[in-house]
């Protein structure tokens, strides 16, 4: 029987679920070298945490994260909790020996982010992994996607162009929430989801990103504060007190990546109509990949090569056993889900803890989209513009 591999999470709320429901759920369809166990989970509220535990097969419950780290039978801990936690769980973490995985973004800033990942250079010397949980690079779709275009199927890249679009805080009356609030989450719409985009694409396509030309905007500066916030959207009763959001609604840039390609980027949580639209192209100078969330388990290719009067986007249904991860769920067109994405982040992590891979995106990489919004978020600072103007130099 393989050694089990003690877990602790840090956070109830939407992440700490979806990630405890990864953990008791990997080893049951991959064959790994540690089968997890839950130990215990780390909330605020005690009646609250007491019963999140019991519902999602935790041992124990506790309020305190610092139980975590100083917990001899804790091997992993796992951090869902708003941002500017991360940093003092994770390094406490890593200086006791704990592996850790850590909720995107790495930080609420850049000083922060490069801390943590000196931390984890000092751990990793000991034999300590840490990982940061950009959950999409585990669909299988975008997995292909980033084997085709490493296999040079689309030849060299030329536009990368991504999408994120959610309306969750469209209506001006939905509630304050942490992740209007600076100091709890850094940043806006542009850590929260553009993230994700911006660590997709530079994975797809194995580079990084050198400079940027960014603007933010914030659409609704104050939203109802409620004594109890329960989950995001919803609104406010009428008269409730409003408070002052301090981070961006909606953030567009462009961007160049170091070996030539040019990218276009777009993320907001006011987009009405967008649940959880997350999409992203790359063109080459042989063909395209193009992947949309909203069809997760499809990836659209183009091959410039094919015959003349044959070419065209053609659908790929990528939950072939061939495909990634896809083989260790159900029969070739059984589709998976959002929630398959953090058991592959899980199936990954535990086999980097075991030596058999390396984790990815490891703390550095984090730390260099990290980098990124730093250099948006100075970009969009500088607000320079040039007004169109016509040859007698009138608007």
């Amino acid at each position: 029987m393989n050694e089990p591999l003690r877990v602790a999470v840090v956070g109830t709320g939407f992440m700490g679920r979806m990630h405890a429901h990864a953990w008791r759920t990997a080893h049951r369809f991959f064959d790994l070298p540690r089968n997890p166990e839950l130990v215990l989970l780390v909330g605020r509220d005690e009646q609250r945490t007491a019963a999140a535990a019991r519902e999602l097969g935790f041992a124990e419950p506790s309020v305190s994260w610092s139980e975590a780290i100083e917990r001899a039978d804790v091997d992993v801990v796992d951090i869902c909790a708003p941002g500017q936690l991360h940093e003092p769980v994770a390094v406490a973490a890593l200086e006791a020996g704990k592996h850790v995985l850590c909720e995107k973004p790495l930080a609420n800033d850049l000083a922060v982010a490069e801390r943590m990942t000196a931390a984890a250079v000092l751990a990793a010397a000991r034999g300590v992994v840490a990982m940061c949980g950009f959950s999409y690079r585990r669909t299988p779709a975008l997995s292909l996607a980033r084997r085709l275009i490493r296999d040079g199927r689309i030849g060299e890249v030329r536009h990368v162009r991504a999408q994120y679009l959610q309306d969750w805080l469209s209506d001006s009356e939905s509630p304050f929430t942490w992740r209007l609030d600076r100091e709890q989450a850094g940043s806006g719409t542009l850590g929260d989801i553009g993230a994700h985009s911006i660590d997709t694409a530079q994975w797809l396509v194995d580079d990084v990103i050198t400079d940027v030309s960014a603007r933010l905007r914030t659409f609704v500066d104050t939203r109802p504060q409620l004594a109890e916030q329960t989950g995001l959207g919803g609104r406010a009763y009428a008269g409730a007190p409003r408070r002052q959001v301090d981070v961006d609604d909606a953030v567009a840039f462009t961007a160049q990546f170091s070996r030539g390609a040019f990218g276009v980027f777009e993320a907001t949580r006011l987009a009405t109509g967008h649940r959880n639209s997350n999409r992203i192209e790359v063109n080459g100078e042989h063909g395209s990949v193009a992947f949309d969330f909203r069809a997760m388990n499809e990836l659209e290719f183009y091959d410039a090569r094919d015959e003349a009067g044959e070419q065209g986007f053609r659908r790929i249904q990528a939950n072939e056993p061939e495909h990634p991860y896809a083989g260790a769920w159900w029969p070739p067109g059984h589709g998976l889900g959002y929630e398959h994405l953090f058991t592959h982040q899980v199936v990954d992590l535990v086999r980097a803890i075991a030596g058999n891979e390396p984790a990815s995106p490891d703390f550095a990489e984090a730390t260099h989209v990290q980098r990124v919004l730093a250099a948006v978020e100075a970009s969009a600072g500088d607000q320079s513009r040039i007004t169109p103007v016509n040859q007698k130099g009138a608007r």
